[in-house]
């Protein structure tokens, strides 16, 4: 037999469960951004690193051995990776424009991003 009490608990959880769903979505999606700054900025500090310093491949594979070591729990943070930044941040310029405008999408669909008024995502 179904009670008012019943509906009301009904109601309550379906609005729990729909409060607790938007909340994850939200905190996902602030992580996201933070990620995505971040390897973007990561991205630009080997950029001037290279252009400053001479920094050649050696350099990104002996970073991302010692970035492994030091995050061994943490993805992406291979030399392919490192070297993924590296581009990103070669092709978006402005932090402003990431921080704006890319922080909303997942750092692993950069690759198959294709969207023509976009400037080209390149791997070096």
């Amino acid at each position: 037999m179904i009670t008012l009490a019943t509906i009301g608990y009904n109601h309550f959880l379906h609005d729990l469960k729909a409060r607790i769903r938007a909340a994850r979505t939200r905190a996902a999606l602030a992580v996201n951004r933070e990620l995505v700054l971040l390897y973007w900025q990561i991205g630009r500090d080997i950029l001037e690193r290279q252009e400053r310093e001479g920094w050649g491949a050696k350099v990104i594979e002996r970073l991302a051995r010692d970035l492994r070591a030091e995050f061994p729990d943490m993805k992406g943070l291979s030399r392919a990776n490192l070297m993924y930044m590296r581009s990103f941040a070669e092709a978006w310029g402005s932090e402003e424009i990431v921080q704006r405008l890319v922080g909303q999408i997942p750092w692993g669909q950069w690759e198959s991003l294709n969207i023509s008024w976009l400037p080209p995502f390149r791997k070096t």
